[in-house]
């Protein structure tokens, strides 16, 4: 499992890609999409509303189980993925890609978010 090299990852398999013009976008790792299993319904935060570092803000519903989705920064959301809403499937196929969830204009960003290093070690322990 690779993780590209240009994102920075939360300790609950979030990542999130460097600001442009202050906005950056979310999504969940490989390792996460692997561990839920079939993602079949994505609660996402709505447009404008203001999400926390390290709170939920929405959740992944997987043939398994349901999961909490936890913002990696605080900040206004943007933009939402309504093809993952529509294709929740996404979220497993193309978790880097097509299957991002959201996109926040950061107002704060806490000082533990790991490299894709650091990430890598840390999922594998």
């Amino acid at each position: 499992m690779s993780n590209p090299t240009q994102l920075r990852y939360s300790k609950e398999h979030e990542w999130l890609s460097a600001a442009e013009d202050g906005v950056s976008t979310v999504g969940i790792t490989e390792h996460a999409a692997n561990a839920l299993g079939d993602v079949v319904f994505v609660q996402l935060p709505e447009v404008g509303d203001t999400v926390s570092a390290g709170e939920t803000c929405g959740e992944l519903e997987s043939t398994k189980s349901v999961s909490d989705l936890y913002s990696p920064v605080s900040g206004e959301v943007t933009e939402v993925n309504e093809d993952v809403v529509n294709d929740p499937s996404l979220v497993n196929s193309a978790p880097f890609e097509g299957g991002w969830l959201f996109k926040v204009r950061v107002t704060d960003e806490p000082g533990d978010l790991l490299s894709a290093d650091e990430y890598t070690a840390f999922s594998a322990g």
